[in-house]
């Protein structure tokens, strides 16, 4: 097991920032978050057998600028990419073992939105991967986004569907992978993170640790306060309160829409 990555899906404000936190405030594991590599770079290049698709894939990733924080080197990657299979999940997986190596943790993990449409692909490249999907009340979710977004705020319908099509995927991909992809509620992990995360350090295949309810692996979420839409989260808190808060934000017909929908 050791070794596998991790991957955290799901909507955006489902709690997949959070959950990047605790995991890579664990000694064993190194997170990288939006690296966005299966949605924007999967498959776009062609046969990275080819030289120059290779050379226009390694030079479009260590140039996108969420991706700036794993200081890849690219001569190394070339060199290491070149002594096995030409393939994009052996690129990807370069990336995150080198800045694993450089901060000094055995195994690593990627945290992107949406790559719960991504899991045959994830799979057929790391058929040991475990991929976690955060699943949260669609109210409550849609509330963060207008707080978050104002007047930028997605169309109630769109904002929905999306979530809609996210649940589906992510309940095709457990029946799918029963052994190697779970569903987390973000209200089991806020209001139990120990009993949560105990669960989940079991399927990932790593001993629970307590260090990671300081989120201190996370500087950017923990020096921040977290990433809510409401108000700051203290380091090291989970946060409970930030269930239910969409009866302060949506009219009632809104909420009403999410009943009848979910």
């Amino acid at each position: 097991m050791t070794g596998s990555p991790i991957f955290i899906g799901g909507p955006d404000r489902s709690g997949t920032t959070l959950l990047y936190a605790l995991l890579a405030s664990h000694p064993n594991i190194s997170m990288a978050r939006r690296s966005n590599m299966w949605r924007f770079f999967y498959g776009r290049y062609g046969d990275l057998a080819a030289p120059e698709n290779f050379e226009r894939c390694l030079h479009d990733m260590t140039h996108y600028h969420k991706m700036r924080h794993l200081r890849a080197d690219p001569d190394r990657i070339r060199r290491e990419f070149r002594a096995g299979a030409p393939t994009y999940g052996r690129l990807f997986a370069l990336l995150h073992e080198h800045n694993a190596e450089r901060v000094g943790k055995p195994r690593w993990g990627d945290k992107s939105l949406h790559i719960e449409h991504y899991a045959g692909d994830i799979f057929a490249e790391f058929p040991d991967a475990r991929g976690i999907q955060m699943v949260r009340d669609p109210r409550d979710r849609y509330a963060s986004v207008r707080k978050r977004f104002g007047k930028d705020t997605p169309r109630l319908g769109a904002a929905t569907a999306r979530w809609l099509r996210a649940i589906r995927q992510g309940r095709a991909n457990a029946r799918r992978y029963p052994d190697t992809y779970r569903l987390v509620r973000y209200e089991s992990l806020a209001r139990e993170p120990e009993q949560t995360l105990g669960d989940l350090c079991e399927f990932i295949g790593e001993p629970y640790d307590p260090v990671m309810l300081t989120m201190r692996g996370a500087a950017d979420y923990h020096d921040s306060g977290g990433n809510s839409s409401f108000d700051a989260i203290g380091p090291g808190d989970s946060p409970p309160r930030a269930i239910g808060r969409f009866a302060g934000v949506l009219s009632a017909s809104e909420i009403g829409f999410f009943q009848f929908i979910s």
